[in-house]
């Protein structure tokens, strides 16, 4: 039930019975994989999921469509980080938070977007010299030259010091500091077996899966099956009756490397 329910989560009731393939050749699209591996780190039911460039290598409606994936996700109440490349209006407005980082790692906006990324706009906007935001452009683009090297050249200035010194990087602070306290009587997490599954249970499960990648493989089962007649003839051919000899040290030797071989 659960899988059936994680399978309509990321829109892939219509493939459930598809085969993956190969990349370029047969099976999935590339889209299609993308959501795959969603769904599969779904199944393990995590609390919070870490995505990298989802949307990198697919055109803009392949790239939505694994976007509203990601957004239905979140909106089963599980947290989801992405790192993303470029994105479109409608693929940037469809997060909530942003973590926007300079070169060295250093962060200069940790906050939300809010609608039509209005939070990083007013922030932006609300440093003396930045250049406001043409209408109808890009939040993510318009974010990227308002806080560049360039930028902070014209403006004389650091935007990591300037978010270390904003009242929303004193709102950060609190908000961790108020969740990395446990609330009383709180207990540390505890399980009584490493895995979920019992050893023979895990065993049966791999071993089924393993039948079914040999079962939807008969070229692959072909080949493996010719070259172990092959190999099967050719050392029959050479090692024939040799267990009849065994009157000298060569001959046990030639039995043994026979057995080895």
């Amino acid at each position: 039930i659960f899988v059936d329910q994680v399978m309509e989560l990321v829109e892939l009731d219509g493939l459930k019975d598809a085969l993956v393939g190969l990349p370029g050749i047969s099976g999935l699209s590339t889209e299609q994989r993308k959501r795959l591996t969603i769904a599969v780190e779904l199944v393990a039911n995590p609390s919070i999921i870490f995505m990298d460039e989802p949307t990198s290598g697919l055109d803009a409606r392949a790239a939505a469509i694994v976007m509203r994936t990601v957004r239905n996700t979140v909106d089963t109440g599980r947290t989801v980080v992405c790192t993303i490349h470029q994105p479109s209006i409608d693929i940037f407005e469809a997060f909530d938070e942003l973590l926007l980082m300079k070169r060295g790692g250093q962060v200069i906006y940790s906050g939300p977007l809010g609608r039509n990324s209005h939070k990083i706009v007013e922030y932006f906007e609300a440093v003396p010299g930045v250049t406001k935001i043409k209408e109808k452009y890009n939040p993510a683009t318009w974010m990227l030259e308002a806080s560049s090297v360039s930028t902070e050249l014209r403006l004389r200035m650091d935007f990591a010091q300037h978010y270390k010194s904003s009242s929303l990087h004193q709102r950060n602070k609190a908000l961790v500091k108020e969740l990395s306290t446990p609330p009383a009587g709180a207990k540390d997490l505890y399980f009584t077996t490493q895995y979920s599954q019992s050893s023979w249970k895990q065993f049966k499960s791999c071993l089924w899966k393993q039948w079914w990648t040999y079962w939807r493989s008969p070229d692959y089962n072909l080949v493996r099956f010719f070259f172990t007649l092959v190999a099967a003839l050719l050392l029959g051919t050479i090692f024939w009756k040799v267990g009849t000899k065994r009157e000298s040290t060569a001959d046990l030797s030639m039995i043994i490397g026979a057995m080895y071989a």
